[in-house]
């Protein structure tokens, strides 16, 4: 699973941010990366990390309102944030898991080997998912269920359920091949040599 850290490292890498537009951030543009991000919680890991030196503040002061600590990335942090990037990525059991996306959101701080290795390697993850569990036998059973389970109704969410999922994984599958000809074609990867 993705750190905040991680997430807060990769924002400070490309500006300085205060924790409340880390916050407005993580609401919006980034609630697909972390959700249930409160303030404090925010506020602590911003702490934890200026204790590690991975970040610093400056005060950024404000007319009627609180002044703002506005953080920057150290060269510690910096340090962090590239060893985490480089690091293999092994891709988990659920696709739809935001250390994929945050890695690839924040890939333009590794080279475009690298960043053409986390797509294949995500995307080589999803379609061997698809190749083993497509066709398995997806048949419930139903020992001694309780009186309220109505078996008919149970298989047939069940049946909904699974055609929903391979609607996503086919689209994520889809998405991620679409995003190597995309790079490929904008010059940031190259396509492995024959």
């Amino acid at each position: 699973m993705v750190k905040l850290e991680h997430i807060l490292l990769g924002l400070f890498a490309q500006r300085p941010w205060s924790g409340y537009d880390v916050k407005k951030w993580l609401s919006e543009d980034g609630k697909f990366f972390r959700s249930n991000a409160d303030q404090s919680q925010i506020y602590r890991v911003l702490a934890r990390m200026e204790a590690s030196r991975w970040i610093t503040h400056t005060v950024d002061p404000r007319e009627k309102r609180p002044d703002a600590k506005v953080y920057l990335v150290t060269e510690r942090g910096r340090s962090e944030l590239l060893a985490w990037a480089r690091t293999p990525y092994t891709p988990v059991a659920r696709f739809q898991d935001p250390d994929f996306l945050v890695r690839f959101f924040f890939g333009g701080i590794v080279d475009a080997e690298a960043l053409r290795t986390l797509v294949e390697t995500e995307l080589a993850a999803r379609k061997d998912q698809v190749a083993r569990f497509r066709g398995r036998d997806r048949t419930q059973h139903f020992a001694s269920p309780i009186p309220e389970v109505d078996i008919r109704r149970a298989r047939l969410l069940e049946e909904l359920t699974h055609i929903r999922g391979m609607a996503e994984i086919d689209s994520w599958i889809a998405w991620l091949e679409e995003m190597l000809v995309s790079l490929d074609a904008a010059g940031v990867t190259s396509p492995p040599s024959p």
